[in-house]
Order: C-alpha cells, then structure tokens, then sequence
C-alpha cells in the first residue's frame, strides 16, 4: 500500500514538473518573440511611417499598408460576420443534436484548422482568373479579393464562438421565453440573441485577430500596391505583405520597416485580444 502511494506521488511530481518545464519554455520563447518586435519594431518608429507611402530607401513608409490592410480586414469581417452568426445560431438552435449538425461542426473544425494558403489559391482560382478573363487578361488581384479571402478563414471561427455561446444560455431561459407563447423564430433574434451577444462579439474580434497577420491569402488576391488606394476594386497593399517582401530585402532599412510594421499588427492583435477578453469577463461576471 505504501508503495503504490509512493508510485502515484511520484508519478504525479514527475508530470506536474514536465508540465511547470513545458509551460516555462512555451512562455519563454513567447517574451522573447515579443521582446525582440518590441526592441526592433520601437527602434523603427517613426512619424513617417504613418504619413508615407511604401518606397524603396530610407524615404518611405507605411500609411499606404496600413490602409490597405484595415479595408482588406474590414471587408472580411464583414462578409464573415452576419454569414457566420446566421450558420451559428442556425446550429445551436435548429440543428442541435442532429445528424446534420454533428456533420456540420465537424466540417467547421476541418475548416478552422485548414492552411492559410489553401484559402488563398481558392479565391485566387474563384475570383481572380475568371475576372483575368473577362477583362481580357489583365490581371485582376484587389483588395475584395483578399477581404473573401481572409473571411473564408475568419468564418469558421464566428461559427464555432456563436455556437457555444448560445449552447451556454441556460435552456430554462428558452423553457419560459416558448412557455408564454413566444415563437421560435422572435426567441431566437430577440432573447437568446442578446443574452449571448458578449460572446459573439468576442468571437468577431478573435477571428479580426485571427486574420489580422494573415500573409499568404493576400499574396494570392490582394498582390499588394506601392501606391494609396481606398478602392477594394484595385491591387491593395497589407502591413503582413509588405512585413513578408522587404524581410527578403537586404538593405537594413527594409528591415527595419519591417520590424516596424511587425510591431504594428503585433500590438493590433494585442487590443483585440484584450477587448475580447474583458467583453467575455463582463459576460461572466454579468451572468
């Protein structure tokens, strides 16, 4: 008896120290990722950045990106947004505990999981070439085209967050709300809807996160732009494409623009992580 307590006691030291190990080395790569964008990314800070355009030399900047990338992830989210919340509540409340549903959300995590740039060539195979066609081959790469893109990889994200979120609402809730003669359809967009409404708008701005650093998709649709545009219909530049293009450069100034932008996108995902996060702790703490 004594031994067997030994055993589990050491069995249980062992892993919660490879655990502490692995925890400490995950966190540990993590600061110094975010430690090195901050070093560089801080040194590469300048006014400029925010008023120029990209040039090659020490004379340009990012605005043009920046733009770019803010319509490039607006148009996405919002061709994801209401998609994804309709394929959500749809789910939680119409095809819960079906075959179809179960085959469905299994789909869904097939589609969360999948690369990147499989969604880009998708797009790009979609919307691009045939476009490329119509207009006689001239190629047709816009900032739409990205937006779809990064909305193919947003989407799932929605769905998934809407779907729990409305699993979470404690079914006496819809129990009442039918017991006074309430009908599906009202109980569903007017009560459950915004019970849960905290949780998928943490959804939404996890998925804008999600899509924020995005590369690839955006080298296939958007293709990018040295020039400002405010027209999705054009080519678009996009802070991770450009962060991608002047990595490979080799002048120092490049990198630095780079580093700069990576720091951008980096503390971008930052406020959306922490808007979501205290948008979910009021909806616990409400709740």
């Amino acid at each position: 008896m004594d031994l067997l307590y030994f055993r589990r006691r050491l069995t249980n030291a062992l892993a919660l120290v490879l655990s502490t190990l692995a925890t400490l080395v995950g966190l540990a790569f993590l600061a110094w990722i975010l430690w090195e964008t901050l070093r560089q990314g801080l040194a590469a800070l300048d006014l400029k950045l925010f008023t120029k355009i990209t040039a090659y030399g020490d004379q340009g900047g990012l605005a043009n990106a920046m733009v770019g990338s803010l319509i490039i992830n607006f148009v996405g989210i919002a061709i994801a947004t209401p998609i994804g919340v309709l394929a959500g509540t749809w789910l939680a409340e119409y095809a819960n505990r079906t075959r179809l549903g179960e085959t469905i959300r299994f789909l869904n995590d097939i589609l969360l999981s999948a690369p990147s740039i499989v969604m880009g060539l998708f797009v790009y195979t979609i919307i691009v070439l045939p476009s490329t066609a119509l207009t006689h081959g001239n190629t047709t790469f816009s900032g739409f085209a990205g937006g779809v893109a990064l909305a193919l990889i947003a989407l799932p994200v929605i769905v998934r967050t809407t779907d729990e979120m409305l699993r979470l609402v404690p079914p006496t809730l819809r129990e009442a709300a039918l017991s006074l003669g309430v009908p599906q359809w009202k109980l569903t967009s007017q009560i459950l809807l915004r019970a849960a409404r905290s949780g998928i708008v943490t959804g939404v701005l996890l998925a804008l996160a999600r899509i924020s650093g995005e590369t690839a998709p955006l080298l296939f649709t958007a293709f990018g732009n040295n020039f400002m545009t405010f027209n999705p219909l054009d080519k678009m530049s996009s802070l991770p494409q450009v962060i991608y293009q002047y990595a490979n450069d080799p002048g120092e100034t490049m990198h630095a623009l780079a580093w700069a932008g990576a720091f951008v996108v980096t503390l971008f995902v930052l406020l959306l992580s922490l808007a979501s996060r205290l948008l979910f702790a009021r909806k616990v703490s409400h709740d």
